[in-house]
């Protein structure tokens, strides 16, 4: 082996031994930043050749996380997510039906606007209320996350990993939600008994010192919305995201009907198109970029040529073993870098269509193995010590990690079944 090529896997280990951990020590460098910087490295290294890094950007993946994140962001400033979610957790009578609310409303806006977004948006809400009823805020914020984990599986718009898929696969939106939507249903299910088991004490009526929560004055106003509420365009943005359903039914590409649901949103002559774009990860663009480019230079590497021949026979087809071995990939890179990964190996399989929806089920609630599993985990433990709420690591896994496990394997079951 060349210095050049040592030079070359150097550079790679690096780069996902970076965006595994979420930065490099001694170097104050994020996902977005390793990523680029290693594409670039791998060019000058000859890697890759700058023609192929180029063509390695997958446009339309971009196009579609930028539609998203405009109507999001318009939805955010006209104050929905904070009214939804206060008048939703504001039903809560008891701890059951607390913890029950706070599943199904991560869960189910996790499928539509995207689960970093609705973690973002409902951890203050959430702690606020278990603050105010002296409530555990631990089970309720483990349960925020895993369930916006799970529910974003059901739809090719809930999160990253399924827009790639969906961009690259050409899989419809009722493709999956006919085929993921019930093992979402079936993890948010689990994530809600497991919860009870796992924190038997928090639940139980007659625990000393808790009131009971059947008095309504601290479910009333639980937290200001990150935003004032702006009526006029709530309504515009329900409307377009009305309108991003209705485009999807008749079929239309996921990544055109976003663009185009987002950008009669940007016809506006009342909100500066400067406020709205300062809501947009662009950060989360340029790591996409960066991780296109990383991904296509590492399939290129003999290494990974030879890993994938000698894997292909283990994996004929999607079932319990792709499925784990999808699980295991995600957890060591991140799920995001898994599905680039691995894309090339799904698309070889005899039913490709079920091979993707299996690699977006695995890679999806592989994000629920460990706090570190996804970015939507960090966010609920991130504000939660921000507030005083501490989740600790062994805290998320004794949840988590059940919850992953029997998931992934009903969901490989359920398309297996599908499948044949």
């Amino acid at each position: 082996m060349s210095l050049l090529q040592i030079a070359v896997y150097s550079v790679i280990a690096l780069a996902f031994i970076g965006i595994a951990a979420g930065r490099l020590p001694r170097l104050a460098m994020n996902r977005a930043s390793i990523a680029l910087t290693a594409a670039l490295l791998l060019v000058l290294l000859g890697g890759i050749s700058y023609v192929e890094a180029f063509a390695a950007i997958d446009v339309e993946t971009l196009a579609l996380l930028l539609a998203m994140m405009l109507i999001v962001a318009n939805l955010r400033i006209s104050g929905f997510f904070g009214l939804a979610g206060s008048r939703l957790l504001s039903m809560a009578s008891k701890p059951k039906s607390f913890l029950a609310l706070v599943i199904l409303s991560s869960g189910f806006l996790s499928a539509l606007f995207l689960n970093d977004t609705i973690c973002l948006m409902l951890t203050p809400l959430v702690i606020e209320i278990a603050r105010r009823k002296r409530l555990d805020g631990r089970p309720y914020l483990i349960a925020l996350a895993v369930s916006a984990n799970a529910g974003s599986c059901a739809t090719p718009i809930g999160n990253p990993q399924n827009m790639l898929i969906a961009s690259q696969s050409g899989l419809g939106f009722f493709d999956f939600i006919i085929y993921l939507g019930p093992p979402s249903l079936f993890a948010l299910g689990l994530c809600y008994l497991t919860c009870l088991a796992t924190f038997p004490r928090e639940f139980l009526s007659s625990r000393a010192g808790k009131p009971a929560m059947d008095s309504p004055s601290a479910l009333i106003n639980p937290g200001p919305a990150p935003e004032a509420q702006d009526r006029r365009l709530m309504i515009k943005s329900l409307a377009a995201a009305a309108l991003l359903l209705v485009l999807l039914a008749t079929g239309l590409r996921t990544s055109v009907a976003a663009l185009a649901a987002s950008t009669l949103l940007l016809v506006s002559r009342r909100i500066k198109p400067e406020r709205v774009f300062s809501h947009v990860d662009f950060e989360l663009l340029v790591f996409f970029s960066g991780l296109f480019v990383l991904t296509s230079a590492v399939a290129k590497t003999a290494l990974f040529s030879g890993f994938m021949h000698n894997l292909e026979p283990l994996l004929i087809k999607p079932g319990f073993a792709f499925a784990g071995a999808v699980t295991l990939v995600s957890n060591l890179v991140s799920n995001v870098p898994a599905v680039m990964l691995l894309s090339p190996l799904t698309s070889s399989f005899d039913n490709p269509g079920i091979a993707w929806l299996s690699l977006a089920m695995a890679s999806t609630f592989a994000g629920n193995l460990s706090l570190l599993g996804s970015v939507a985990n960090l966010i609920v433990a991130g504000q939660a010590e921000k507030e005083g709420m501490r989740i600790g690591f062994l805290d998320y896994l004794k949840l988590g990690l059940p919850v992953t496990l029997a998931s992934v394997a009903a969901g490989s079951l359920w398309l297996q079944v599908l499948g044949n």
